[in-house]
């Protein structure tokens, strides 16, 4: 078990080994965003806004309009709750160079209370035009994902979570921008996640294989490019259920739910998620299973809709 969180830190010091350009800001909570790291490695490449968000992702932009590429890093409710006038004037529409990093979102990161808990930042990030959108499953990913973000000529979103999660990736995996990622294959449903919820979902699937039902787990770590194939694909087993620890309206339940709709599929479907509704402050564990968003919530809700 490793937090998510872990692997952006680790990511920022490898690239910037590799990348004399990469450039990091963040606003005062870097030894939560893990962003520490990459100071005391590279301190002449490293700026704390402090509690100035709009002023450091102006900065950042003004940093990529001069060959850099800019992270910019602070919590997500921080990060985005105060800042959308920047984000779409000098990042989206401008189109540039900036990758933000939105830490500890979600219910997940539960004693911080709902002010804290980002719900709707995914939902915000899809609506901007020019913005890729990524929530990787894990710290591997999340160091991955920081590359192919370097790679990216252009604005980028990256959510991650503060707690623990599973170690699905090694070394060698190769994460693409708009490529989800088969974890478990299944004939019966396919249960599509992101970020903290592939590991609820992988537990609902084992729950469900000892019921006998065949249930796969996609990864959709990119939300915006979305990967319709692998959408079409899940759907060909007629039940699919969507896992986020995001508002159900406007994150990856309602991007799935499009290309359903637009593909004309025939398929049983339901959104786990938070139901358009704020949480409270608590441990995770706890929170996940009052919310219904822990595996054996999915689980049960993969046998219902199967049965409809």
């Amino acid at each position: 078990m490793k937090p998510i969180r872990d692997g952006y830190g680790e990511g920022l010091v490898k690239l910037g080994k590799v990348n004399k350009n990469v450039v990091v800001l963040d606003a005062g909570v870097s030894d939560s965003t893990r962003t520490e790291w990459f100071k005391k490695e590279f301190p002449e490449r490293f700026f704390n806004m402090g509690i100035s968000e709009a002023d450091m992702v102006c900065a950042a932009a003004g940093m990529s309009t001069c060959g850099k590429v800019a992270f910019a890093t602070s919590f997500a409710g921080f990060l985005l709750g105060r800042t959308m006038d920047q984000i779409f004037v000098s990042v989206a529409y401008s189109k540039t160079n900036v990758k933000l990093a939105g830490s500890h979102a979600g219910v997940s990161v539960g004693e911080d209370g709902p002010t804290a808990q980002s719900i709707n930042d995914i939902a915000m990030m899809r609506a901007m035009p020019n913005m890729v959108v990524v929530v990787p499953a894990d710290a591997k990913e999340a160091e991955k994902a920081v590359f192919a973000l370097a790679e990216h000529k252009g604005p980028a979103y990256i959510r991650l979570a503060r707690s623990d999660s599973e170690e699905f990736f090694g070394d060698n995996y190769e994460f693409k921008i708009g490529k989800a990622t088969v974890m478990k294959k299944g004939k019966n449903a396919v249960i599509i996640a992101i970020g903290v919820m592939v590991k609820e979902a992988m537990a609902a699937a084992e729950i469900l294989e000892a019921d006998g039902l065949d249930v796969g787990v996609v990864n959709m770590s990119t939300i915006k490019p979305l990967d319709r194939e692998a959408i079409i694909k899940a759907a060909e087993t007629g039940v699919v259920i969507t896992a986020e620890d995001h508002n159900i309206i406007g994150g990856l339940g309602s991007a799935v739910a499009e290309v359903l709709a637009e593909e004309k599929l025939d398929v049983a479907f339901k959104r786990i998620g938070a139901q358009d509704r704020f949480a409270e402050s608590g441990p995770a564990k706890e929170l996940f299973e009052k919310y219904g968003l822990n595996g054996k919530h999915i689980a049960a809700a993969v046998k219902a809709v199967a049965k409809k």
